[in-house]
């Protein structure tokens, strides 16, 4: 099962969408007040709050996307005997990966907000992870279609 590329490809989408959980996804700085508003997968922050500072904004669905795909990945690794099911579980994967994406553009923008209005956002490792599993996921799916083929053409020859 793991000698399978496709198998590969959804170990590392898996470590992929786990790493989101603990790397930054965004942060942003405002020179003047000197504060930093950084997004991770379960919380929008200051990084050292004032007095005035907002209280922390919950992200938590950044954090279950992240981990429903990485489990999504992990239950597909050892589907290897019903292809059709992996496919299933790859278009699930699929869905579950843009909106990890989609909650980090969303909660960015609401993060854009918070501090100087001027200044734009960057982006961290921890947002182009899912993009990076987006790409594995593909590849897997790709490789799974193949494997299939593969076993059909067998059919018919015997």
């Amino acid at each position: 099962m793991i000698q399978r590329i496709q198998s590969v490809f959804l170990l590392l989408l898996a470590l992929a969408m786990l790493s989101v959980l603990f790397l930054p996804i965004w942060s942003k700085s405002d020179p003047a007040s000197q504060q930093t508003v950084v997004l991770t997968a379960t919380q929008l922050a200051f990084e050292k709050a004032n007095a005035g500072a907002a209280a922390p904004i919950s992200a938590w669905p950044i954090a279950a996307l992240a981990a429903a795909s990485a489990a999504v990945a992990l239950l597909e690794i050892f589907q290897f005997r019903n292809r059709f099911n992996q496919l299933k579980l790859g278009m699930l994967n699929f869905l579950l990966i843009v909106g990890t994406i989609g909650a980090g553009f969303y909660y960015s923008g609401v993060g854009e907000q918070l501090v100087n209005i001027k200044m734009p956002g960057t982006f961290e490792a921890g947002f182009y992870l899912p993009t990076l599993a987006l790409l594995l996921n593909l590849l897997a799916s790709r490789f799974i279609r193949r494997d299939e083929r593969l076993v059909r053409s067998m059919d018919r020859l015997r």
